[in-house]
C-alpha cells in the first residue's frame, strides 16, 4: 500500500522523523484558501501547494505551486484540483508554510530483494530522481545492503554515521542527518515499509534537516498488524493506480512502473527475467504483465490492450516461452489480438521460445503486421524495444 506525502510525514512524524511544520488537507479550492490564509497570517512567508497523488512528477506536471498571497493560492488551487497527473485525478491538494532550504540531499531505506536484508540510499543530490542521479553522475550516490543480522537492534548510529559521511553530507548537518536516518530505519521498520524515501531531504538555514518529502509503501502482507491499514485509507485518493484497479478486476495480473517499455510475459519469473533484460539493456519497464499459462487470443487482446492504455508506453516486449503452450498458438494469440485491437502506434517486438517456437516466428513473419516485429532471443527482443522505446 503506498501512501500520500501528507500520510507519509505523519508517518515520520510519530517515529520521530522531522518534518516541516504541519500542513493543511484540503479538498476544495475554498479550504486551500482558507489554509493559505491560515499559514500567511501565522507569519509564514509563502505556501506551497501541492497535489497529493500516488504518482511521482507531480511537480513537472504543474502539480507543486508556490503561493505568496491568498489570491495566488486560489489561482493554484483551481490549476491542481482535477489535474490529471499521470493517470491519477488531484482530488486532494497539501497546503504547507514554504520552508527555508539551503541545500537538498537524497534517502531512503527499502527492501533489498537481491541481498535479502535492507537498503540504504544516500545522496548529496536531491530534488530530482535518484535514478537520473545514479545513471549520470554515480559516485554521488551511496548505496549500503544492511543484513537483517546487523539491525536486530535498529541501524545503529556508528553506521549511520558512517553512511552520511561516505556520501559527503556537509559537516555541520551530518550528525543531525545521521539521527535522523536512524529514525528513518526505525519508522521503516516499525511500520512493515518496504519503501521510506525522502527525496528532497533538506538542510534549512539554520543547519536543521528535515524530510521535505515523503514516500512511503507499505507491506501488505503485515496489514494485519497494522488493523489492515485501516488509517491511510481516505477518500478522494485512489487506492490502487487506475490499470492496475482494472486489471485487478479482469483478473490480469499487472502492476505499472514507471519506464516506458511495456512488458508481457507468461509466467511470473520470466517476466521478471524480462524486466531484468530491458534494465541490462538500457531501458525501463513500463509495467509487469503475467498473462498466465494460455496465452490465448482473448487474454493477449485483453492484456495488450491494457498494456497499451497507458500513455507513457512507447514500445512492447511480448516474452512467451512455450511449454503446453505451443508457439503456432502464441503467434495466432498475438496476430488476433492485434486485429481486434486496430490502429496503435506502439510496435510490439514478440520473442518465441519453447514448443514449436520456429512454427510460431514463422507465423509472425508471414503475417507481416507492419506494427508487429519477432526476435529469436530475449537479447534481441530487450535491444530493439529499447530501441524503439527511445526512437518514439
Amino acid at each position: 500500500m503506498d501512501l500520500v506525502e501528507f500520510q507519509g510525514k505523519q508517518l515520520f512524524a510519530r517515529n520521530g522523523v522531522p518534518v516541516p511544520a504541519a500542513g493543511s488537507v484540503c479538498r476544495t479550492v475554498d479550504e486551500i484558501v482558507a489554509a493559505a490564509e491560515e499559514h500567511l497570517g501565522g507569519g509564514a512567508s509563502a505556501v506551497v501547494v501541492k497535489a497529493q497523488v500516488k504518482t511521482g512528477g507531480r511537480g513537472k506536471a504543474g502539480g507543486v505551486k508556490l503561493a505568496t498571497t491568498v489570491d495566488e493560492a486560489r489561482e493554484h488551487a483551481e490549476s491542481i484540483l482535477g489535474l490529471d497527473i499521470k493517470g491519477h485525478v488531484v482530488n486532494v491538494v497539501y497546503v504547507e508554510p514554504a520552508s527555508d532550504i539551503a541545500e537538498e540531499y537524497y534517502l531512503s531505506v527499502m527492501h533489498d530483494r537481491v541481498n535479502k536484508g535492507h537498503l540504504v540510499i544516500c545522496s548529496r543530490e536531491g530534488g530530482v530522481e535518484i535514478e537520473e542521479v545514479n545513471r549520470t553522475n554515480p559516485d554521488a550516490v551511496v548505496k549500503r545492503p544492511l543484513l537483517p543480522a546487523d539491525t536486530v537492534d535498529g541501524l545503529s548510529p556508528a553506521t549511520a554515521t558512517e553512511i552520511v559521511t561516505e556520501a559527503e553530507l556537509p559537516a555541520e548537518v551530518r550528525d543531525a542527518a545521521a539521527g535522523l536516518l536512524v529514525a528513518l530505519f526505525n519508522a521503516y521498520r516499525a511500520e512493515d515499509a518496504t519503501l521510506a524515501e525522502i527525496n528532497p531531504l533538506i538542510r534549512t538555514t539554520d543547519d536543521r534537516v528535515l524530510a521535505l518529502d515523503a514516500k512511503v509503501s507499505l507491506d501488505g502482507s503485515a496489514a494485519f498488524r497494522h488493523d489492515g491499514y485501516e488509517e491511510w485509507k481516505i477518500d478522494g485518493i485512489d487506492a490502487d493506480d487506475p490499470l492496475e484497479a482494472e486489471a485487478k478486476a479482469k483478473g490480469i495480473q499487472y502492476v505499472k512502473l514507471d519506464g516506458n517499455v511495456g512488458v508481457l510475459g507468461n509466467g511470473a519469473g520470466l517476466v521478471m527475467a524480462t524486466l531484468d533484460v530491458v534494465a541490462q539493456n538500457g531501458g525501463r519497464a513500463a509495467n509487469f504483465l503475467d498473462v498466465g499459462g494460455g496465452a490465448s487470443a482473448d487474454a493477449m487482446a485483453e492484456s495488450l490492450a491494457l498494456v497499451l492504455k497507458d500513455p507513457s508506453v512507447k514500445s512492447v516486449f511480448v516474452n512467451i516461452f512455450g511449454g503446453i503452450t505451443r508457439g503456432e498458438d502464441v503467434a495466432n494469440g498475438v496476430i488476433e489480438a492485434t486485429k481486434r485491437l486496430g490502429d496503435f502506434p506502439q510496435t510490439l517486438v514478440v520473442r518465441l521460445d519453447g514448443t514449436n517456437a520456429a512454427e510460431g516466428r514463422r507465423l509472425l513473419e508471414e503475417a507481416a503486421l507492419a506494427n508487429v516485429v519477432a526476435a529469436a532471443t530475449m537479447q534481441d527482443a530487450a535491444a530493439k524495444a529499447v530501441e524503439l522505446a527511445g526512437q518514439a
